[in-house]
């Protein structure tokens, strides 16, 4: 079971996400603010951390900024909001997933089971596979580090497993269904948190998608990873 960190100032709510978890074998502690959640993660080695927005010392967004500054364990976003363009600023962000309010504890244990699927599968269950090349970069999956040009990239660990995913299959078109089950281990989701994670992971690799040079999406079908052509050019399709 998993060591869960409960961020939600509605005592109410907050007391009756302690019981379901407890309930369910997990180990739970709980606070109400932001400071506080942010002291615990400095302390306490959790599994995945369930974080309210609307909290009274800093709103949540940027508590979930702080966060990802100290740590990367997988957060799931509980909010009331369930405007599109805040849901996308909060995967920029770094969120590992997001409910909107009022759910039900059979959905926040189907959303944590997959994000604790994910976390334990990049951990490294599976034996790590050799070191991959593609044109100037260069991926480790053992320190879990990627490298463009020789230059170390800061990444999240879902853009890790993106990216080193897509460059296991150099040059072979990957189907978002196929994305969603290897690397978010989904059956089913919104092509939008694909979407996210790419112009992220893009940005990084000094891209855009207007002018791809390792990643390519091919509307309708899917994405590919492959080095660029001579010079930096896009290879032809």
């Amino acid at each position: 079971m998993a060591s869960v960190l409960v961020v939600e100032d509605d005592q109410f709510v907050r007391s009756a996400l302690i019981r379901h978890l407890t309930e369910a074998a997990h180990t739970v502690r709980s606070v109400g603010t932001a400071l506080e959640a942010l002291r615990e993660v400095a302390h306490f080695r959790f599994d995945v951390v369930i974080l309210d927005l609307g909290l009274p010392d800093l709103d949540g967004s940027e508590a979930l900024k702080m966060l990802r500054g100290i740590t990367d364990v997988p957060v799931i976003v509980a909010t009331a909001r369930d405007d599109e363009t805040e849901i996308v600023r909060l995967l920029n962000d770094g969120a590992d997933d997001y409910l909107t309010k009022p759910f039900s504890v059979e959905h926040l244990a189907a959303r944590m089971a997959a994000v604790l699927r994910r976390a334990r599968s990049s951990a490294g269950e599976a034996p790590p596979s050799p070191e991959i090349r593609v044109g100037g970069l260069s991926i480790d999956p053992l320190r879990r580090q990627a490298e463009l040009d020789g230059v170390r990239l800061d990444l999240t660990r879902r853009e890790f497993d993106l990216l080193a995913f897509l460059a296991g299959r150099p040059g072979v078109v990957v189907a978002r269904k196929e994305l969603l089950a290897e690397v978010w281990q989904q059956s089913y989701g919104d092509d939008q948190t694909i979407d996210v994670h790419l112009s992220w992971l893009r940005r990084k690799l000094g891209e855009t998608a207007a002018r791809p040079r390792y990643l390519h999406t091919l509307r309708g079908v899917g994405v590919k990873l492959e080095p660029p052509g001579p010079s930096g050019a896009e290879p032809p399709r």
